[in-house]
């Protein structure tokens, strides 16, 4: 048989004469054996023959396009058996040249990366030719604002072989605001190295791989939404909401602290107390180690404490306001007392407490021995009560105020007090009980 050249997924044929040389009439059976034996064929694959007589078969090779079939020099064997004499087989061989052919397929994956300064790609090569190749990668875009670095730069692939390739994409320098700049580029992968002689139809070429890399800014636009939004609530609050805070915490305090307006028409006879009677109040504070004094209150009489009395009320006494004022030092309590007069008995309705500097500590409220109320300075500025049904005091008792003074606060002024202050303001009916 003579040799034979095929590329793969082309068809290629050769002949094969078989003779019989016998004295009988013969039934030869001829069949591919060899690593071409899976895609080649005999036409056909049984001749019979009289003595002296012979017939030419053709042979039909159909080698795949597929890394399998390797570029190269590949044995043809055709075993010729009798039918009649079966030890006579005979095995006639020839050599098949398969031709090269070269296809490389690639991916690259993601095709969009984002990133401040650099995107990492992964180019998979896979070599679908049927011979060895080295293969190399070229970068394009269209400007020079992106380098690029393979890793490694080239690979060899033997038929049917893989590999992963890393691609690393870098700009020169970042986008501080504004939009993202999107950079096209393509990757080219290409045989490196000399190559054998090879048809220009054995070539299939895979166009170069599209693919982005979108430069983010450093800075987005919300971030710089919020900070113009927190900027503009600290510029607010120092030009508007923080001034009106003190002036209303100001003019609580001031309020706090004002006794009640006489009544227009009343006449200084007519409170008890006003004309020759005369009320004192005493004041102790203590603490382990010392002594503190408090404020008084009197009707009619100076000291620390203010009375403003009103007119005549439903029951026939007098509308009275009583007003205690107390300081104490950081660590101290003292206390601030009203006694009421003799002949008399207070009915007590409303009583107000002001705590306008902000004070830490505790304050304790207290009608003769009936303790009233234990607050908390630090929970209030201002504080209230009232009831329908007065709390009458009799003569010679006491509306007491402790104060105990833990940490002194801050006052409008916007600079912390030396000590507490603390002020209690008694309204109600003070009435005679004998006439």
């Amino acid at each position: 048989m003579p040799e034979v050249t095929v590329a793969p997924g082309d068809i290629a044929t050769t002949s094969l004469t078989v003779r019989n040389d016998s004295d009988i009439v013969e039934a030869y059976s001829l069949e591919v054996v060899g690593d071409c034996a899976a895609w080649t064929t005999v036409e056909p694959a049984r001749v019979s023959l009289y003595p002296g007589t012979s017939e030419t078969v053709t042979i039909r090779l159909e080698p795949p396009r597929s890394p399998e079939v390797r570029a190269g020099e590949m044995p043809l064997g055709v075993r010729v058996l009798p039918a009649e004499h079966p030890e006579s087989v005979r095995v006639l061989e020839t050599t098949v040249h398969i031709t090269r052919f070269r296809e490389l397929h690639t991916e690259l994956a993601p095709r969009r990366r984002r990133g401040w300064l650099r995107g990492r790609y992964r180019l998979a090569v896979r070599n679908q030719g049927n011979a060895p190749v080295e293969v190399g990668f070229t970068p394009g875009q269209p400007g020079e604002e992106l380098a690029f670095a393979f890793t490694p730069a080239q690979q060899k692939l033997e038929p049917g072989e893989s590999a992963e390739i890393g691609l690393r994409v870098r700009t020169g320098k970042p986008v501080w605001f504004g939009k993202p700049a999107v950079w096209p580029f393509t990757v080219a992968t290409a045989e490196t190295g000399e190559q054998q002689e090879t048809r220009p139809e054995d070539f299939i070429v895979q166009a170069p791989l599209d693919a982005e890399f979108v430069q983010i800014p450093i800075f987005p636009k919300w971030l710089i939404a919020l900070l113009a939004a927190l900027l503009a609530l600290l510029i607010a609050w120092f030009a508007l909401v923080r001034p009106a805070v003190r002036s209303a915490a100001k003019e609580a305090a001031t309020e706090a602290v004002q006794p009640r307006p006489t009544p227009a028409g009343e006449e200084a006879g007519q409170v008890p107390g006003a004309g020759g009677d005369t009320g004192t109040g005493t004041g102790t504070g203590s603490k382990p180690g010392g002594k503190g004094t408090g404020g008084s209150a009197a009707p009619g009489a100076g000291g620390d404490g203010t009375s403003a009395d009103g007119g005549t009320a439903a029951g026939g006494g007098q509308q009275t306001s009583q007003t205690i004022d107390v300081q104490t030092s950081a660590g101290e309590t003292k206390t601030g007392t009203y006694q009421v007069p003799k002949d008399n008995v207070f009915g007590v309705t409303d009583i107000v407490v002001a705590n306008f500097q902000g004070d830490e500590g505790l304050l304790t409220i207290t009608f003769g021995d009936r303790k009233i109320t234990t607050i908390a300075l630090e929970t209030f500025r201002n504080q209230d009560y009232h009831w329908v049904t007065p709390i009458k005091i009799p003569e010679n008792d006491t509306v007491t105020v402790e104060v105990t003074c833990e940490k002194p606060g801050t006052p409008a002024t916007g600079r912390r007090a030396q000590g507490c202050h603390e002020v209690l303001n008694v309204s109600g009916v003070l009435s005679r009980t004998t006439q």
